[in-house]
């Protein structure tokens, strides 16, 4: 049993699906402590003058809220602003319209929690890329503790042979720990694909719905092939 832990990002990268796809079961850390000005209420996708955020607007008490309690600020007008946004730098990408039944329904619902919104995103890109891996909530689980402690009794539980960390955790994670338990440590590299956009030049790091859209049913090439040209470096 391969799994990886990662929090319910919003309209998440390609690096992030990479490591999803290594593994048997992904354990969505949704009841850690929400991070403002980061991933999970907003990514960025590719516009003609660059790149810019596609954000949605959330209630959260500094310090203090977790990702399953963030609800969404239904007062804004994010959805008609998101959506526009999209449309203006996508409407020409070659699979756009496949796509528009999906993100129509997305942006006309009223999204009460940020995590529902977020999980809607990740099941639809999951497919997309044809990626069959288990998703489990972990607040739906009887794990414990912080940091190191809370991803070694999150492996435990879900009865990991094989714990698929990013790079970071190199940084925090107790190797002897994990030796103790019988669960062996892996760590992902990810090279990002090198692909045509819709605006020169290539910018990396957009979310996933920008090789989508430029792709459509290819796109799980570029992230398991080899023959695609790649970036030589890392994002640590």
């Amino acid at each position: 049993m391969r799994i990886t832990i990662h929090q319910p990002e919003h309209m998440p990268w390609l690096g992030l699906l990479d490591k999803v796809q290594q593994v048997d079961l992904w354990v969505i850390l949704d009841n850690v402590q929400f991070r403002r000005r980061y991933f999970q209420n907003r990514n960025k996708i590719r516009t003609a003058s660059g790149w810019g955020w596609l954000t949605v607007p959330v209630h959260s008490v500094w310090g203090k809220s977790l990702i399953n309690d963030i609800t969404v600020d239904q007062d804004s007008d994010w959805q008609k602003r998101c959506w526009k946004t999209m449309r203006q730098n996508y409407a020409r990408a070659p699979y756009f319209e496949q796509h528009v039944s999906f993100f129509d329904s997305l942006y006309s619902r009223g999204w009460k929690f940020l995590v529902d919104l977020n999980c809607e995103i990740i099941q639809y890109l999951l497919a997309c890329f044809e990626i069959d891996v288990e998703l489990k909530l972990a607040s739906d689980m009887a794990c414990s503790g912080r940091s190191h402690e809370l991803i070694l009794s999150l492996c435990k539980e879900a009865g990991a042979s094989v714990y698929l960390s990013g790079v970071s955790g190199k940084d925090y994670l107790k190797m002897e720990d994990f030796q103790y338990e019988h669960i062996d440590l892996d760590f992902q590299e990810f090279y990002h694909p090198i692909y045509q956009q819709c605006y020169e030049p290539f910018i990396p790091y957009m979310s996933s719905v920008d090789l989508l859209f430029n792709y459509g049913i290819d796109v799980k090439r570029f992230i398991i092939g080899k023959d695609v040209d790649r970036l030589d470096y890392t994002l640590n």
